[in-house]
């Protein structure tokens, strides 16, 4: 059966079936840690609703969101490929659920069968390419462009045009102060792109707001369409 994790069910049947077996289910309420800056996590975790973001933290006080994983991957992959402790912190954006895995034993997995380790890899590699153009985008782009951006990419993770958020962590996501967020959210409900009211954002115009967005969110979102090649094994 599928279990709404794309990585799982791309998988076959009895890989699927082992992973789910060593796994817990759990509900991940908003702000669930998955994953504490300088330390090598104990699990990994395969998100089935819900969106996760990772967030650097700076000795200054400031910070800024560098990731979001949501159904289409894996929390915590790299520390499958070494034991450098995470530059982030990793929490739950908006509540979901998932698979908990103990790291040890998705390893033992992950080294022992190729069909998993090439869909790891090709998470890991998305990843990389996500991480690496929104670190550009935090230095280079608008508030406004970072926050259509942003809010396309919560849509298509969680599949929903209504997100509940607050400007508190609206600004801690993109970085930015709250008067920041409140002043390009307002351009963008004025422009009759979204409607934001009550700590809740409703996309009234997609192609709108894909028009405002950097062109990060283009590329970001083709990264994670190319997921998941089927796997065949070597001749």
């Amino acid at each position: 059966m599928p279990t709404e994790n794309r990585i799982l069910d791309a998988l076959t049947a009895p890989l699927r079936e082992r992973l789910v077996r060593i796994g817990k289910p759990l509900e991940l309420p908003v702000r669930a840690s998955l994953c504490v800056a300088g330390k090598v996590p104990d699990f990994v975790y395969l998100l089935t609703r819900g969106v996760a973001s990772i967030v650097v933290r700076f000795q200054s006080g400031g910070s800024a969101e560098v990731g979001m994983i949501g159904n289409e991957g894996l929390i915590n992959a790299m520390s499958l490929i070494g034991s450098t402790p995470s530059q982030g912190d990793t929490f739950m954006q908006l509540a979901g659920a998932g698979l908990r895995v103990p790291l040890p034993a998705f390893r033992e997995c992950f080294e022992g069968n190729a069909e998993l380790r090439s869909y790891v890899l090709q998470n890991i590699q998305a990843q990389m390419v996500i991480t690496s153009q929104v670190s550009a985008c935090n230095r280079l782009h608008e508030a406004e462009e970072r926050l259509a951006r942003w809010l396309l990419t919560v849509a298509d993770l969680t599949h929903q045009e209504n997100v509940s958020l607050t400007q508190e962590f609206l600004a801690e996501m993109l970085g930015s102060q709250r008067t920041t967020v409140a002043l390009v959210a307002g351009v963008l409900q004025r422009a009759g792109f979204i409607d934001y009211s009550r700590g809740t954002v409703r996309i009234m115009n997609r192609e709108g707001l894909e028009n405002a967005a950097c062109n990060c969110y283009s590329i970001n979102r083709a990264a994670l369409a190319a997921l998941y090649v089927p796997y065949r094994k070597p001749a």
